[in-house]
């Protein structure tokens, strides 16, 4: 898993510096979910709507959500850069 989001931040780092699309980085650490072959169609009309969504409830709302109720602990010092 580390190898592949290596990989995603690198090559799409690249892809918006080439297009001068101005500043971007990504934070140091990530998360990753793993989803049942049921629910990928929700997954995709969710990222297809995400800007919207998150004007209602902001990402890191939601990502504690997400870890409160699939019982991940965590600590609020690392999670955030």
């Amino acid at each position: 898993m580390a190898e592949l989001v290596r990989e995603i931040k690198r090559t799409s780092s690249k892809w918006i510096k080439r297009r001068g699309m101005g500043y971007f980085g990504w934070q140091n650490g990530y998360g990753a979910f793993s989803v049942c072959p049921y629910h990928v169609a929700r997954v995709r009309r969710y990222i297809a709507r995400q800007e919207a969504h998150h004007r209602k409830q902001t990402f890191q709302d939601e990502y504690r959500g997400l870890l409160d109720r699939y019982g991940v602990e965590y600590d609020e010092r690392y999670v955030w850069d």
